[in-house]
């Protein structure tokens, strides 16, 4: 390609309003005659999804596509809290995007896991923004190393599939950004992801893809994104309004329909050209990004990357139960029972669905070690209702092994792209199943195949459970390791499994009425609505077991006192306590006790993955900031840090906290609150001049009321008289001194005294 400015200069106005629209489903427009080729975009979050060239490749074909390796979708990926992982997980994909002539794989999906029923949710990480961001950035910076680009994906508070594309989530400012904004933020700030998608549906009013709040003002004037907006298929409401919000390339192509609303918006005088000209110059430079870095002669060993996905799905799957069924015994007598041991579900329906490479059963995987190994198909999993010849055959299978394996969960039809689950039940074929199968075998396996949680009333008669996600193309055989003990379970939960849908937090607001979704939980969802209700979740987040056992000691803290912006330096000793090596993922959470504003009983600011041999011991170290500390202030549109205590707990989940050490923080300095007739007097607590000030203006009227007498001697913090008076005065505005002095201090004099303040401020 020419130099940027050079091209951009030599381009017509047609030429740079075509270029900000596809040329079809897939790829972006060429302009020959100025070197600038096109670039091939690509669906992507856990394998490559590319269509057959020509024309028609689009959704009408959607598991048409090349033969790639499906990896675990990002529902399995997050349980395994292992960025290292999510790294060389993002350079296989980048990887086998090269070897197709991808330039941008369309993931990862770092959405906030708002509600268990979202359609979509196998396609996100997590319910903690922490989490999910850290994740992502990891999975970006591991394809972007092979010269590929990614699109961090759905922006934002893409939370439903419920009219989705019109749909306006009515959010308020704190959650925003607290949660569901800083899903992004980190894998934005750090991974420099050279594009971001925007999400069908509305923020608080606008479009996603014509939100110049979001676009511009958020996403590149205060994260810094350098990259492309593109937008989702089929996203765009007006494109001459998105263009001036900072969207600058629209997908599918629709001809040259846009084309013409550019260039007549333009030539009308409606939209300046240097929008368009920097719209442009942003899509050249990813493209030369991308066209720079292309490998054509590159190849991929898909055995090597079926073997990649086979560890990666050892690493996130969770062992949730176990009184001692697993691991199963060499030569023991296993009854495989469940159609999804020879028909697994592995991926997830819609957009993401991946041709694989190949696929891994089970019974395969099993048969394969030589164990003893009797299969019944038990349910049929594209339907409902019990046959009962299947269930007989079942429960004689079971009734002749020392231990039975059932593979359960949620088949295609329940949840995917599109629509939303109406319930978070297993289909009641499967639970007639456990029940058939228990009262002839006590010692129950299940082994459950979902893209999200799943209640359990059967709990209780199963001896292990073993959650596997959508494993990807060789969760048959990554199950198979971890049921015989040939690697340890060491994946955690990204979100709550709660034990009725109804223990959701956004149960009575979710999916909305009509196109209106109210956010009505607020900062509270998923662990931090269960502990601030205190409720007990049926696995909390977090959560995971192990054929090992981990002790933590020793938490340090470099300082039990801390300001603002300096940093603690926090250090934790964890040792492997039990016969087998084994991982174990440690998390840090904060408790802020400040008692500023409402928050949950905890937050997650840190994590770490760690491999230890039996006796081995290690010590983790991280390192807190301002941030760690901060809640966003939505008066100030900034981020404060609150004076208080604070305390830092390290757990085996948000639920098993097994080490706390508090501290102080001297906070941000207190801002002046807004002054006027209406300002409380208790907001001028923190403040000793103002309330100096207040003091003096009421010193002569303190003997009109008991009220004015406290007021006028001292702070109301300190009054040691009627706790009552006190409150009164806390809460009491300045306008009703007014009436307090039964008119000695009139409105002129309240006037003069609001004006005072707000020259002492």
């Amino acid at each position: 390609m020419r130099p940027i400015n050079e091209t951009l200069a030599a381009m017509t106005l047609e030429e740079k309003a075509a270029l900000c629209s596809g040329q079809d489903f897939w790829t972006t427009r060429a302009i020959e005659h100025l070197d600038v080729p096109a670039l091939m975009l690509s669906d992507g979050p856990h394998g490559l999804r590319k269509q057959p060239d020509g024309p028609g490749a689009d959704h009408a074909g959607l598991l048409d596509s090349v033969p790639a390796t499906c990896f675990p979708t990002a529902a399995g990926l997050a349980s395994s809290w292992d960025t290292a992982l999510l790294t060389t997980l993002g350079e296989a994909l980048g990887d086998e995007a090269q070897s197709e002539g991808v330039d941008v794989v369309l993931g990862p999906g770092t959405n906030i896991k708002r509600s268990p029923l979202c359609g979509r949710n196998f396609e996100y990480f997590s319910e903690d923004p922490l989490l999910s961001s850290r994740l992502a950035s990891a999975h970006i910076q591991g394809v972007q190393a092979k010269g590929v680009g990614a699109s961090l994906k759905h922006f934002a508070a893409n939370n439903q599939e419920h009219r989705r594309m019109s749909v306006d989530a009515r959010i308020d400012e704190r959650a925003l950004r607290e949660i569901y904004l800083a899903s992004f933020e980190e894998a934005v700030k750090q991974a420099e992801p050279w594009t971001v998608m925007c999400a069908y549906n509305r923020v608080n009013g606008p479009y996603c893809s014509e939100h110049a709040r979001l676009l511009s003002e958020i996403l590149r004037e205060e994260w810094g994104f350098d990259g492309v907006v593109v937008s989702d298929w089929g996203a765009v409401n007006e494109r001459v309004a998105g263009l001036e919000a900072g969207l600058e390339l629209e997908m599918p192509g629709s001809g040259d329909t846009r084309t013409r609303e550019i260039v007549a918006a333009v030539e009308q005088g409606r939209l300046d050209e240097a929008v368009l000209d920097r719209a442009v110059e942003r899509l050249l430079r990813l493209i030369q990004r991308t066209s720079t870095r292309r490998r054509p002669e590159s190849r991929v060993d898909l055995d090597d990357h079926h073997q990649l996905a086979r560890r990666i799905a050892r690493e996130s799957m969770v062992l949730l139960k176990n009184e001692g069924a697993l691991p199963l015994a060499a030569g023991q007598r296993v009854a495989v029972i469940g159609e999804f041991a020879t028909r697994p579900r592995f991926q997830g329906g819609g957009s993401s669905h991946v041709n694989p490479y190949r696929v891994d059963t089970p019974l395969d995987a099993m048969q394969a070690r030589g164990e003893q190994v009797d299969y019944a198909q038990g349910v049929a999993i594209d339907r409902d209702d019990i046959d009962q010849a299947l269930l007989d055959e079942a429960v004689k299978c079971a009734q002749n092994a020392e231990v039975a394996v059932l593979f359960l969960g949620l088949p295609e039809r329940y949840e995917s792209e599109g629509y939303d689950r109406q319930h978070l039940d297993m289909p009641a074929n499967q639970h007639a199943l456990i029940e058939a199968v228990h009262a002839v075998q006590p010692n129950i396996v299940v082994v459950l195949a979902n893209g999200s949680p799943v209640t359990m009333p059967w709990l209780a008669k199963a001896s292990a459970v073993l959650e596997a996600y959508l494993g990807g193309q060789a969760m048959g055989v990554a199950v198979t390791d971890l049921l015989f003990g040939d690697a340890s379970p060491c994946g955690k939960l990204a979100e709550t499994f709660p034990q009725r849908l109804e223990d959701t937090p956004c149960h009575l607001d979710f999916p909305g009425t009509g196109d209106v979704v109210n956010y009505s939980e607020g900062i509270f969802v998923g662990y931090r609505y269960v502990e601030a209700k205190r409720m007990a979740p049926l696995f909390p987040f977090g959560h995971g077991l192990s054929y090992t056992t981990f002790e933590y000691q020793d938490l340090t803290l470099s300082s039990r006192a801390m300001s603002a912006d300096e940093t603690l330096e926090v250090q934790v000793a964890v040792t492997n306590t039990g016969r087998r090596a084994g991982k174990e993922i440690v998390q840090l959470y904060i408790s802020d006790h400040s008692r500023t504003l409402p928050v949950a009983p905890k937050a997650l600011r840190h994590f770490a993955k760690v491999y230890l041999v039996p006796g081995a011991s290690t010590t983790l170290r991280f390192t807190l900031s301002r941030r760690d500390f901060a809640y966003f202030d939505v008066e100030r549109n900034a981020w404060r840090v609150p004076s208080g205590q604070f305390v830092v707990r390290i757990g085996a989940s948000s639920a098993d906290i097994r080490l706390s050490q508090s501290l102080q923080v001297r906070g941000d300095a207190p801002t002046v609150p807004h002054l006027d007739r209406n300002t409380l007097v208790g907001d001028l607590e923190g403040f000793p001049a103002l309330k100096q000030t207040l003091r003096d203006e009421l010193a002569s009227l303190a003997s009109q009321s008991p009220l004015l007498t406290a007021l006028a001697e001292e702070p109301a913090d300190e009054a040691q008289g009627d706790e009552m008076i006190a409150a009164m005065l806390r809460y009491m505005p300045l306008r009703s001194l007014v009436a307090f002095t039964a008119g000695a201090l009139d409105e002129t004099r309240l006037d003069r005294l609001v004006a005072r303040l707000r020259q002492r401020a």
